[in-house]
């Protein structure tokens, strides 16, 4: 175990490092990806509804749910562990934080297909390089690069992981996608035949039981703005500056979907559109319509390193998440190592073993399309079963803690606003959920025994994982050292002791920080 600081305060005050700039393009990063446009842009004009429906439905609650619990709990890490274990106990706090765990690790090799296809698109012989892009060896080999880059990058601490976040999600999320927007807008001024029509119906035909699986799949699009909240204790101010954060990725993120998906669109056909490759044939689309196809290579090369940034956030994130468990007592002292960074460096190289493994799998699927969706499907209804947690515990926690601080509060008054909003994001999960098992129509997955067997094992093995764990935990996993806060129902004199201290420390830290910034406003 590395060496700790003297007292908690100087903790965290060294790892205060995030600001909200940061942080809001970590949450960007965390949720926007691009590969996932081609979906929604075969639905023309009705996308947008599907996009704005579930910012309303989930977006929206998640958000706001997520900056309650973390202004609750400024200076208690763990994330879902701290949030929902606060309000179900340890054993159910330990199930979500380990289902958002292992759905990204599982998410990996899927996210970083589209990595591999857009450095596929770096050469000039379009047709070599979709072949390129087809090819699972290639493709295996450019996942397992980047993520054990991502890796190495996490391994340095902090400080790095936002730096390399925040410059990649600008140069490969944010500008890419501001991109797309603007072709679009000049190849329409252009007098451009749009293959997207505009006077198609905003609303879809809801008779038709595929739009409303649909409505709820798009659900999973805006996942991981709560992800960030693992951080609360390296963030200035976090109060304040987390809402900040959340809000602002959450406005840009639902505007990137519905204008890049709009973009995407106009140039390509719906009946063209492959779910891996149709991001960067729709640029190169654009670019040999404006006589630039110079310009492809250097966008795939932009869209590799977003990719990088966006695999960064999440290698960082619920592994922290993880390393709290075991710092609290929950996970073998295996799991409880650090390198000389503070980083939980075991934890890192388990995860990278279990994405390289799945990676391997791309060589027994019948196609990379059909792998990409099926460890899709499963992150999704594993990612849900953590959100119908959190949901719940913050609408319990309203009347469990009903005297705790809440910096920023859902509704000023009663707990009628918290009802609807984390009323609506529960039951929007479970519905999400139960129609997550359907075997989607457009991809040609095969049998569907093998569909429905991967979804119900996976989900019941991931789900059963954590309780035999949590069941075998022994007293020598505890480290006296450990820096873990209590949660507040812990009543044991120690636990208190800790908690009081804890919050103290903090306290004294933010009026610190306080008069720093009055200081440096008078200077």
């Amino acid at each position: 175990m590395s060496t700790q600081p003297s007292t908690a305060a100087t903790k965290v005050k060294s790892a205060a490092k995030l600001g909200v700039f940061t942080l809001m393009i970590m949450n960007i990063v965390a949720v926007v990806s691009l590969r996932g446009l081609p979906a929604e842009a075969e639905y023309g004009m009705s996308s947008a509804f599907y996009y704005l429906f579930a910012a309303l439905v989930f977006l929206i609650p998640v958000s706001l749910v997520a900056a309650e619990l973390a202004a609750m709990f400024p200076y208690q890490q763990g994330g879902m562990f701290r949030w929902i274990g606060e309000a179900f106990g340890t054993r159910f706090g330990f199930l979500g934080i380990w289902l958002q765990w292992i759905e990204s690790t599982i998410w990996f090799p899927t996210v970083l297909t589209f990595g591999a296809v857009s450095l596929a698109f770096i050469g000039m012989d379009h047709v070599a390089d979709s072949h390129l892009a087809a090819n699972k060896f290639y493709t295996i080999a450019v996942v397992l690069g980047i993520y054990w880059l991502a890796t190495l990058i996490s391994m340095k601490g902090l400080g790095w992981v936002g730096k390399v976040s925040k410059i990649g999600g600008m140069v490969g999320t944010i500008i890419p996608a501001v991109i797309l927007v603007v072709c679009g807008v000049i190849f329409l001024c252009m007098g451009g035949e749009s293959n997207l029509d505009f006077h198609s119906n905003f609303i879809p035909d809801f008779t038709n039981f595929d739009n409303v699986v649909l409505a709820a799949s798009i659900f999973l699009f805006y996942a991981g703005m709560e992800m960030s909240g693992v951080h609360v204790r390296e963030i200035s101010n976090p109060a304040v500056n987390y809402p900040k954060a959340v809000f602002g990725g959450a406005l840009i993120t639902v505007l990137i979907f519905v204008l890049g998906t709009y973009a995407l669109g106009i140039i390509i056909p719906s009946k063209d559109i492959n779910l891996v490759q149709s991001l960067l044939v729709g640029f190169d689309n654009y670019f040999q319509a404006f006589h630039m196809e110079w310009f492809t290579p250097v966008i795939a090369i932009a869209l590799a390193f977003g990719v990088l940034a966006g695999v960064l956030t999440w290698v960082a994130g619920p592994s922290k998440g993880v390393f709290a468990v075991g710092q609290a007592g929950y996970l073998p002292p295996f799991f409880q190592k650090t390198n000389k960074n503070g980083v939980q460096k075991n934890i890192l190289l388990l995860q990278g073993g279990a994405v390289t493994l799945l990676s391997l799998l791309f060589v027994v699927m019948p196609s990379v399309q059909s792998f990409y969706q099926i460890l899709s499907q499963l992150t999704v209804l594993l990612y849900l079963i953590a959100y119908l947690l959190m949901f719940a515990a913050a609408i319990y926690l309203r009347y469990n803690m009903k005297n705790a601080k809440r910096p920023f509060r859902i509704g000023s008054r009663g707990n009628w606003l918290m009802w609807i909003v984390g009323g609506m994001g529960f039951l929007g999960s479970l519905l999400a959920f139960v129609l997550s098992f359907l075997p989607p129509d457009q991809i040609a997955m095969g049998s569907t025994t093998v569909w429905y067997a991967v979804l119900f094992s996976g989900v019941g093995i991931f789900v059963i994982l954590p309780f035999i764990i949590y069941a075998c935990r022994k007293p020598s996993w505890v480290d006296p050292k450990n820096t873990f806060v209590p949660f507040h129902w812990q009543k044991d004199a120690a636990s208190q002791e800790l908690l009081a201290k804890a919050e103290a420390e903090y306290e004294a830290h933010q009026n610190t920080d306080a008069s720093a910034q009055v200081t440096a406003q008078k200077k």
